[in-house]
């Protein structure tokens, strides 16, 4: 008797410690497993979504959990491959018991992990990876996106591009998904809002191989085209490569219109600073400047004083989307996966980029998206967007009659 009593005020003191109640020690706890590349060339993506999530659990846990239950947070690494993700993710479903997936990088591990998403039965919420065929051709019910996705973002893209005197457009991205769609889908919006515009022939465009460290030829390649404007969907470790690269070879000496997709990525302005090259118009799915909102001013405060570093898309994308979990079990009532996913169709939810909407069709967000000039500011210690433009999600967001979602 002594043994138990002594072992049940151990229990209420440390319960007592760690400033929880008794009844939430003993609440299953929520467990949310996250799938990013944590390793290689890219791994600053997976390393940022992870100090938002990371950030996101202790607030939610200090603040009671979610419905009084506490959250666990388990990373695995992508490695930015199909199969290993597929691997991953299998590892968090039966061996870890997930509740809930979160993450993906890259469109073309998306693309190949989403179709087998329904056997495990389990949500994925994907915060990063922006190919349109995981709302659209190969959409199911158990597969939801907080970010803006490609076509979106294009279509700021395309907007911006209208407006100056560019007529011949070529584009330097990715030799996959991302970066075929992302050409594909510029011409398709750009021809619509101005149909005298050109473009070149699948010869005269440049897709450089993901791993290719040496951009050189594909540089001179797209100089020596010479077009009017050029569209850049390169990101990460590939894009901070092709800017440095660039810049030491004349591509941004102003003799063409430069669009960078995912030229405002903190992760890209960070490694490059005062070597990012100022008046290029960049693209990113979340700018910590742009909401003046007291919700993402906090967040932006609280993840500076925490990292010492300002906030990406890719650690805004996890915050978000376990806040968004929480959100939709709060709508539920609890935390049953087949509930959680009946609860993200057609929720809305505050998050630091604004007030997204989960369309219930596709289960793609309605989200707006940000572009800027990138500018030097002597207050950050990394180029800057100024000026900025905001662009509304119902405006850029194609209608879910073109996004080829058939819901399964």
């Amino acid at each position: 008797m002594r043994k138990k009593l002594l072992a049940t005020i151990i229990i209420f003191s440390l319960v007592s410690f760690l400033g929880m109640s008794p009844a939430w020690a003993a609440k299953k706890p929520v467990k949310l497993g996250f799938t990013y590349i944590m390793s290689g060339p890219f791994a600053t993506y997976g390393q940022f979504a992870k100090k938002g999530a990371l950030m996101a659990v202790d607030e939610i846990n200090k603040a009671g959990g979610i419905l009084g239950h506490p959250v666990e947070a388990f990373f695995e690494d992508s490695t930015g491959k199909p199969d290993v993700a597929l691997r991953a993710i299998r590892k968090l479903v039966y061996q870890q018991k997930v509740d809930c997936l979160i993450g993906l990088d890259s469109s073309g591990v998306a693309k190949s992990v989403v179709p087998s998403i329904p056997q495990m039965k389990t949500p994925l919420i994907i915060t990063h990876a922006a190919t349109p065929d995981v709302t659209g051709s190969v959409c199911n019910r158990y597969t939801f996106r907080i970010s803006l996705n490609l076509a979106q973002n294009v279509k700021t893209a395309a907007r911006l591009a209208a407006q100056t005197k560019a007529k011949t457009w070529t584009t330097i991205g990715p030799d996959y998904a991302f970066g075929h769609q992302s050409w594909e889908y510029f011409q398709k919006y750009l021809k619509e809002i101005k149909p005298d515009a050109t473009f070149l022939s699948k010869e005269q465009v440049a897709f450089p191989p993901f791993k290719t460290s040496d951009f050189s030829s594909y540089i001179t390649k797209v100089m020596q085209s010479k077009p009017d404007g050029v569209l850049v969907s390169l990101w990460g470790g590939n894009l901070i490569n092709f800017i440095r690269q660039g810049s030491e070879m004349g591509f941004f000496n102003g003799d063409f219109e430069v669009l960078i997709t995912l030229g405002a990525a903190t992760e890209v302005l960070s490694a490059l600073k005062d070597k990012m090259p100022e008046g290029l118009w960049v693209g990113s799915r979340y700018w910590f400047l742009a909401n003046q909102s007291a919700l993402n001013k906090a967040f932006v405060k609280n993840y500076y004083a925490r990292y010492q570093e300002y906030p990406s898309y890719n650690a805004h994308g996890a915050y978000g989307a376990i806040y968004s979990y929480k959100k939709a079990a709060e709508k539920a009532g609890k935390i049953d996966k087949e509930a959680i996913i009946k609860a993200l169709e057609g929720l809305k939810v505050d998050l630091p980029v604004g007030t997204i909407y989960i369309r219930p069709e596709d289960h793609q967000a309605v989200t707006d998206a940000c572009w800027g000039k990138t500018a030097a500011d002597p207050n950050y210690p990394i180029r800057i967007l100024k000026p900025m433009k905001i662009f509304k999600g119902v405006d850029i967001t194609p209608p879910v009659t073109q996004t080829g979602c058939t819901m399964k």
